[in-house]
């Protein structure tokens, strides 16, 4: 048996306080609160519950649509030195040919279960299904119209491994298509859009359940038609990803958000790219040169291509810049994608019977430990 011994953790409805934590053979076998007394086993520090960043494309010089085993090996690592515990693999619009060869690899990197670091849960699929109003720094030419037949296509590739679609709603087929994919336990996200309020509505009506990396390439607020950003703010029944890093969304308009949700409705994410982990350069995201430089990930043409944002970071800029509570901002990394993705059950919180999946932050936020499934895979 291992063992937290008079720790500062975040325990659900309790908030952080003073608590023994046991674990053994990968999940926790008792949790128990106790009177502030006595000297703290390691002043400054903080357990808990591990970060889950359900869309991320890469980090460490590796991406999901390197279509290796290899590459989810060196994300997974990486991600275990900002605390994520779990992740989805999620890939970009690219043709038929490269995304099989990535959610195949996905599928076979899952069966083999040899990762060392973050525990890979599935995937997200970001596109084809988007509209080339809003490509972001996807490659346009490999956008595809959302039928079932298609999905059906990645999803024999992914080995049922998918777990998150982002699509454009108001695209013929769409609303079809996301019907077909939640009675089927897929979440459909709406991401890379056009659609106004109305097409919105009508896909929450049909599954829909959030939104993709909240006012990032999609249709704006405006006061005659508030387009996904600001349905997303005002339809409570939606989760919103968030890339808290201050570039792609600012401190105002985070916070502008957080005013606008429920506290079981925001989700961070890093959405980052290769080049996470990585010195400042070039790199790559779906055969497209990137520039990184001071923090920002960019094309050619100035658009902002994916993040090199870290989950450990993302919280301290959530607490420290936008003035969320630390707990919330754990629920927001933690507990919320952990609910969003069916996994609460056995993830998300510090609670007996759950996954021993922890990570240990200094008062700096800076990850002392990350512990997944009761084992230490990185200590700072």
């Amino acid at each position: 048996m291992s063992q937290f011994k008079n720790v500062r953790a975040y325990l659900p409805a309790l908030g952080v306080i003073r608590a023994d934590i046991a674990f053994e053979d990968g999940v926790i076998t008792s949790v128990t609160p106790h009177e502030d007394d006595g000297a703290l086993e390691n002043a400054g520090e903080l357990v808990l519950p591990g970060f889950l960043d359900q869309h991320v494309h890469g980090a460490g010089g590796a991406d999901a649509m390197d279509g290796s085993p290899e590459a989810l090996a060196t994300i997974s690592a990486q991600l275990a030195q900002e605390g994520t515990t779990a992740f989805l693999a999620t890939t970009m619009t690219q043709s038929e040919e490269n995304l099989c060869k990535a959610l195949s690899a996905i599928r076979e990197t899952m069966v083999d279960g040899s990762l060392k670091g973050a525990s890979l849960l599935g995937v997200h699929l970001e596109g084809p299904f988007i509209s080339p109003k809003f490509i972001g720094a996807q490659p346009p030419q490999y956008v595809q119209a959302p039928t079932r037949e298609q999905f059906d296509v990645y999803q024999k590739a992914a080995g049922g491994a998918i777990r998150v679609v982002s699509l454009a709603p108001e695209i013929e087929g769409a609303l079809e298509l996301t019907e077909s994919l939640t009675q089927n336990g897929v979440a459909v996200s709406v991401g890379h859009s056009a659609a106004g309020y109305t097409d919105v509505m009508r896909a929450v009506k049909k599954g829909l359940s959030a939104v993709t990396h909240t006012f990032n390439a999609q249709s704006p607020v405006h006061h005659r038609e508030i387009g996904v950003a600001g349905t997303a703010m005002l339809c409570d029944a939606l989760y919103t990803e968030v890339i808290c890093d201050t570039i792609h969304v600012s401190v105002p308009a985070i916070q502008l958000l957080l005013r606008n949700k429920p506290q079981d409705k925001v989700i961070l994410i890093t959405d980052s790219m290769r080049a996470k982990g990585v010195a400042d350069g070039t790199s790559e995201l779906g055969g497209q040169t990137v520039y990184v430089k001071d923090g920002e990930a960019r094309l050619a043409d100035g658009t902002l291509a994916g993040s090199v944002l870290k989950m450990n970071e993302a919280v301290r800029n959530l607490v420290t810049k936008a003035g969320v509570s630390l707990v919330d901002a754990v629920r927001y990394a933690s507990e919320n994608p952990a609910k969003h993705l069916g996994v609460f059950h056995e993830r998300g919180s510090i609670e007996v019977g759950k996954r021993a999946d922890f990570v240990v932050l200094d008062s700096n936020f800076n990850v002392v430990k990350t512990i997944v499934g009761g084992k230490t895979v990185f200590e700072g």
